[in-house]
């Protein structure tokens, strides 16, 4: 079963005609248990601030096919490291809180539609650059398009 940490974009995207498709997919998967999903406590946070029916997909997905992730001292450290080797500017700090939360939990893909701080092949390697110099693995970045495509 892959584990797999899914942004808050993934949540939006449920309701967005282009993404709405791909989103309800992994989501489906997630429901039925042919994928964990790596929830964070970033995710808590920004999803407080969103839509009732955004808010509650989450009340579809069994309990016990979500692993909850808290935002640890390591995961800021890390995710002000993706900030001051300029991978992504300070007004990102939340995307780079994801990154970090996902890398240091070792998830097998990370799921989001944010194609301007996530999903971008040069941020992807800013990131990976960062993780392999401080010792982590490399992360996964995929639309969920391309997460159920492969």
């Amino acid at each position: 079963m892959d584990r797999i940490y899914v942004d808050t974009s993934v949540f939006g995207g449920y309701f967005e005609p282009e993404f709405e498709f791909w989103s309800k997919q992994l989501f489906d998967g997630i429901i039925i248990g042919d994928i964990k999903m790596l929830y964070s406590q970033m995710s808590e946070i920004e999803l407080e601030n969103a839509p009732k029916r955004v808010r509650e997909i989450l009340l579809k997905i069994p309990i016990e096919h979500i692993e909850f992730l808290p935002i640890t001292e390591q995961a800021t450290n890390l995710a002000d490291k993706y900030i001051s080797e300029n991978v992504v500017g300070k007004t990102s700090r939340p995307d780079c809180i994801h990154i970090a939360i996902a890398t240091l939990n070792n998830a097998d893909l990370l799921a989001s539609w944010n194609f301007k701080h996530i999903v971008n092949i040069t941020r992807i390697k800013g990131y990976n650059g960062v993780n392999k110099l401080e010792g982590y693995n490399l992360l996964e970045i995929r639309t969920p398009r391309e997460i159920l495509e492969i």
